[in-house]
């Protein structure tokens, strides 16, 4: 498929998802019907360069595709994204040169799989113990907003390893979410994105053979080169769910709005509202071209991190400022923008903060070691 054709068939099932995601927040229910259909029509795929089996979608089209389903259902947006992250992630490490994570693309693609994110658990410091067995390691720890898990294949996560060497050092793997010792608990009870599902995993001595083993291995809490390249590449992922959740807020409150067109006030809120989504754009749009034209390494982290965080302020803003705008009208929950209103603060919680980014970005400037 092309950008258009990616696109329009998210704005097809989009319309569909958008009929289920006010019973989805009401009931905290996770949304596998769409989750099913996103399968159906290779949307977990669409990622994965052709040559392995996908649909060779560009990071760009990846962007689009989330931002366009969140117009509809925020929730499927952002837990599709959880996966997609995590392909653009390794087809961009693939086509880079680095053909390691070849085996993996090809399985998603031939067997339909659906990978889950544990990065909210983890980051820098990565989370969890490995112990060193014979043949392997064994895994204990619990994972937090595991979105899409419920439907999920392979757990994409971390352990942290006391090597004898070199200390405390993370260790990536893949991990069937059948394996033993892997219970999904049912913890998401939370304020907003309540369709994503994104339950806790409890991993309890789980065993992962060696020959699970051969992922990025680094120093636990300090920046690598493979964080790097997660940063620029995986975060304007995820956060093109949130532009959407925000343009589709605008959407509403121009609608909401319209009765009252005639309040000498509406204009102002209306015109502020457009300037904090266009900001959210403005960002998220450098966000994606800095994957074409940048490299990884601390001066993008910094830059991408900084845009990361104007984006989310920005996206927030916008939806205050939709809610204003629609008056009383907004408050109700059948309209929709209440929704938008609870679903837009979760881009708080991604990597990095905005504390940390202003921090990092700042010392990035003045020359000192990020890590510091």
């Amino acid at each position: 498929m092309t950008t258009s054709d990616w696109t329009a068939t998210m704005r097809e099932l989009g319309e569909d998802f958008a009929t289920r995601a006010a019973t989805h927040d009401e009931e905290d229910s996770f949304v596998a019907e769409n989750y099913a259909t996103l399968k159906s029509r290779g949307a977990f795929a669409a990622g994965i360069p052709g040559e392995l089996g996908g649909g060779n979608a560009s990071h760009t089209e990846l962007c689009a595709m989330i931002r366009e389903l969140a117009h509809h259902c925020s929730a499927t947006a952002l837990a599709f994204s959880m996966h997609t992250h995590l392909i653009a992630t390794l087809s961009y490490i693939w086509r880079s040169g680095n053909k390691g994570p070849e085996p993996l693309l090809r399985r998603v693609a031939a067997e339909k799989l659906v990978l889950v994110s544990t990065g909210g658990s983890d980051w820098l410091a990565g989370s969890g113990k490995l112990e060193k067995v014979e043949g392997g390691f064994r895994m204990t720890g619990r994972k937090i907003f595991g979105s899409g898990v419920l439907a999920g294949d392979i757990l994409m996560t971390t352990g942290v390893y006391d090597d004898p060497k070199d200390g405390p050092t993370v260790i990536h793997f893949p991990l069937s979410l059948t394996s033993e010792g892997v219970k999904i608990l049912d913890t998401w009870k939370v304020h907003g994105m309540r369709g994503t599902g994104s339950q806790d995993v409890m991993l309890d001595n789980v065993f992962v053979p060696d020959a699970a083993m051969g992922g990025t291995r680094r120093p636990a809490g300090k920046w690598h080169p493979f964080m790097h390249v997660v940063s620029l590449v995986a975060l304007p992922v995820f956060y093109a769910a949130y532009l959407g959740v925000a343009e589709n807020a605008r959407n509403l409150a121009l609608k909401l709005a319209a009765p009252k067109k005639n309040d000498p006030l509406l204009p102002l809120l209306v015109g502020e509202m457009e300037n904090h989504l266009v900001t959210a754009q403005l960002a998220h749009a450098s966000m994606v071209q800095m994957v074409v034209t940048e490299k990884p390494g601390p001066a993008t982290t910094a830059a991408v991190l900084a845009r990361r965080t104007i984006l989310a302020t920005s996206a927030v803003r916008a939806v205050e400022k939709a809610m204003e705008a629609a008056g009383g009208a907004g408050f109700y929950r059948g309209a929709g923008l209440e929704r938008a209103m609870r679903d837009i603060q979760a881009a708080r919680y991604h990597p990095v903060p905005e504390k940390s980014q202003t921090r990092l970005t700042g010392r990035h400037l003045l020359g000192l070691d990020i890590d510091g």
